[in-house]
């Protein structure tokens, strides 16, 4: 039977063949012939690594994200914390800053006709706020075309109207294509608001009417017209020196000495100073200018430019140290000032900027801000708003200080120390335009 069975299943395969022949066997030619000659064979594409050797090479963007990792913008944690926050994410997420790039943000206020209180336009949707600074922050096209062409486009390069101003000052520089506008779209002060209404603050009449009172936290009746109550955290916060590089946005006094600007304003850009030829781990996309000197020694401006540099380096940032020294101690109210010092060179930002190392935040008691004043300063102002969480003996040792009172001109000028020392470089950003704002408001204090 196996046999049998064996030999059924034989004739069966051997006939499956002879159909699955006659199949494939060619039938005559169509209407357009028989088929040609072959062809010869093509030329070879390009293997999709060579077109990421473009790019990614020892000499490009391998050595571009090694100097990365010695910038701030690399190794800052304010990403991470501020992440979701829709007003401060513009500039501390690299979703938040594209966001406002993409839909032209506006840096003005607007009035809330059911508060009927002004609210700051200027942020983003906090759906996107999140993303550590990285290559796309700054570069828009990364990855598009896959060719050499994607990475110099930058993500802005249009001019910046001031969130500082409500948008009534704009900063354009144009040299270089415009970038270092793409460094001052975040690089700018922020703005100080009405509390009464919500809307930026009339910086114009600090000016006008310098010694009017700005602020008396005698009472609750004479805090009552303050525009801003004052404590330790009252600042331009750290983008000063955006406002100091393109010789605008300070509290403009009348005096000696007119706000003009040095050459760097119109001729240098950011990138020239702080994306110069390494020098350590200084300079390229470290962004770090400090004791990289290469960005001022180059052809059309500068030469031999060094630390001991008298006419470029040591006396201009002498002169403005000087001045800041100075205006520190004009900027008091009975014996007390109204600057903070602060000598813990960890916490400090601007340590050794200074003789008496202030870091541009205000001498005001705080538990948890400013419990350690006492320590730098020998007294601290009255804080006009404790807090609720305060315990009894925080609130008690508060009513023990002295009670801080402002003139308008103090205010502004408190502004303006604020503007530079915060711009780091002690008037090398912009000597002319520094030396003006300190020296007229120097002047208009008694």
């Amino acid at each position: 039977m196996k046999l049998q069975k064996f030999f059924k299943l034989a004739i069966f395969a051997l006939a499956l063949m002879a159909f699955g022949a006659a199949c494939v066997k060619e039938g005559p030619p169509g209407k357009d012939g028989a088929n040609g000659a072959t062809g010869a064979v093509g030329k070879d594409g390009v293997d999709a690594n060579q077109t990421c050797k473009m790019c990614h090479t020892p000499t490009k963007v391998d050595i571009i994200a090694v100097q990365f990792q010695y910038s701030k913008h690399e190794t800052g944690e304010t990403a991470i914390s501020e992440s979701g926050n829709a007003g401060c994410s513009p500039c501390h997420t690299q979703g938040g800053f594209q966001d406002v790039v993409k839909r032209n943000v506006p840096a003005t206020f607007t009035l809330n006709a059911t508060t009927g209180k002004y609210v700051n336009d200027y942020s983003c949707n906090a759906a996107v706020a999140y993303g550590e600074l990285l290559c796309r922050t700054c570069h828009s096209s990364i990855h598009e075309t896959y060719t050499s062409t994607d990475l110099p486009k930058l993500t802005t390069t249009a001019a910046v109207p001031m969130t500082f101003w409500g948008g009534k000052k704009t900063i354009n520089l144009t040299q270089d294509g415009g970038s270092s506008n793409l460094c001052i779209k975040c690089h700018q002060p922020r703005p100080f608001t009405n509390r009464l209404t919500g809307n930026v603050l009339d910086y114009a009449s600090l000016i006008s009417s310098p010694t009017a009172i700005f602020f008396d936290g005698t009472s609750s009746t004479t805090m009552a017209p303050a525009l801003i109550i004052p404590s330790y955290r009252t600042h331009t916060h750290y983008g000063a020196l955006g406002a100091i590089v393109a010789g605008m946005g300070g509290i403009e006094f009348l005096g000696t000495l007119g706000y003009a600007s040095a050459k760097h304003a119109t001729v240098a850009s950011c990138a020239d100073c702080h994306m110069a030829a390494t020098n350590g781990g200084n300079g390229g996309h470290s962004f770090v200018a400090i004791n990289n000197f290469n960005g001022c020694n180059v052809t059309g401006c500068h030469a031999g430019v060094t630390a001991s540099d008298a006419k470029y380096w040591t006396n201009p940032r002498s002169t403005i140290k000087g001045l800041l020294a100075q205006l520190a101690t004009k900027l008091q109210s009975g014996g007390v000032e109204f600057l903070n010092r602060n000598g813990d060179s960890a916490s400090n930002l601007w340590y050794g900027i200074t003789t008496n190392n202030y870091d541009g935040y205000m001498n005001v008691y705080d538990p948890a801000t400013n419990p350690a004043g006492p320590t730098y300063n020998t007294k601290q102002f009255r804080n006009p708003a404790p807090a609720s969480s305060w315990t009894a003996d925080q609130k008690a040792y508060n009513l023990t200080l002295p009670i801080l009172k402002m003139t308008n001109a103090q205010f502004g000028a408190m502004i303006n120390f604020q503007l530079c020392l915060r711009e780091y470089s002690l008037g090398i950003h912009n000597l002319d335009y520094s030396k003006a704002l300190l020296t007229n408001s120097l002047a208009i204090i008694p």
